[in-house]
């Protein structure tokens, strides 16, 4: 699972809302996108391998030491490239920085209780289900009405009708992650907008890192520093959240933040290959179908998201030649 500053790297599946307007638009023919695509699909291979290296961690550190450890190295290296800017800024905007870590705490704290428990596959279905409504909502037209209940139909079918085939809490786990990943894509782009280039990402991070690492103290003590479980938990932090923020950013310089939402779409797929690849998840007939479902309610959100925008931007060019004749 990413986590980086939407103003910047949009996170997957609904972030074209936040992002569509300071995304540049794509080089001109088919050819001039095939770069930006293969590093969007190398930063989503990268996020979600790393989250199943991140469950291979678990037993040694556990979820909390895990996510400690993630949020830690991730915070040290961010800090250290971007060299942010402490003085110079208001309350509200420490504020709003303050609050993004918190959130982006409590998302991967949710998230990776919840792969202790449950697939990562189905894990990710069910947490990209809180952007997704985020971004139906957003929009407020009648065709979200379809993509809700494709959505639907794939968490009943995820669920077994009752979550019988799932672990309730890690299914409850997952949901809560998306639910702060909602919150998360909001306070991204207010930090995007009141920080220059990464600065609130890395400030983010470490507030994250500081309110979390107490905890995985307290759950792992000192496996947090054996060697081994200090070289895995970096080689974490790097999968999931320093090379997929980098490739994302080079990748929206060329790719319409539209397009990129929709490959992000593609997550849950993602995961569940590498949790098949790397954790022998194997997917039944019906979860596969649920996986499915979701990954067509979110590109179809995003692209009624989209072909709203562009709508209202037809609509003000017909205006303004209008007022000009």
């Amino acid at each position: 699972m990413t986590t980086p500053d939407s103003a910047i790297t949009p996170q997957p599946a609904t972030t074209a809302t936040a992002a569509t307007a300071a995304a540049p638009a794509a080089g001109p023919g088919r050819l001039g996108s095939l770069g930006p695509v293969a590093l969007v699909f190398a930063g989503g291979i990268s996020v979600q391998f790393g989250g199943a290296l991140a469950v291979m961690l678990m037993p040694r550190a556990g979820a909390l030491g895990v996510v400690a450890l993630r949020l830690l190295v991730a915070a040290v290296v961010l800090l250290l490239v971007c060299r942010p800017r402490l003085r110079g800024h208001s309350r509200t905007d420490w504020g709003t920085v303050v609050v993004f870590g918190i959130t982006m705490a409590a998302m991967n704290g949710l998230f990776y209780q919840s792969v202790a428990r449950i697939p990562l596959g189905p894990a990710v279905t069910l947490e990209v289900l809180g952007p997704l409504a985020l971004s139906v909502l957003a929009s407020r037209r009648a065709i979200n009405a379809v993509w809700a209940a494709l959505a639907l139909a794939g968490v009943f079918l995820l669920g077994g009708g009752g979550f019988s085939s799932l672990d309730p809490i890690g299914a409850a786990f997952a949901l809560g992650a998306g639910a702060m990943w909602a919150a998360y894509i909001i306070f991204s782009a207010r930090t995007g907008r009141r920080f220059p280039q990464a600065d609130g990402l890395a400030l983010a991070m470490a507030v994250g890192a500081v309110l979390f690492l107490p905890l995985g103290i307290a759950e792992s003590g000192t496996k947090l520093i054996d060697p081994v479980t200090l070289g895995l938990g970096a080689a974490v932090a790097l999968l999931s959240s320093v090379l997929p923020y980098t490739l994302e950013l080079l990748a929206l310089r060329r790719l319409p933040a539209s397009t990129f939402a929709i490959l992000m779409s593609l997550e849950p797929a993602i995961a569940a290959t590498a949790g098949f690849l790397l954790l022998d998840q194997a997917l039944t007939t019906t979860e596969a179908a649920a996986i499915a479902l979701v990954i067509a309610a979110s590109m179809g959100a995003v692209r009624t998201q989209v072909g709203r925008g562009r709508d209202r931007r037809k609509a003000a060019a017909s205006e303004s030649s209008g007022l000009e004749g």
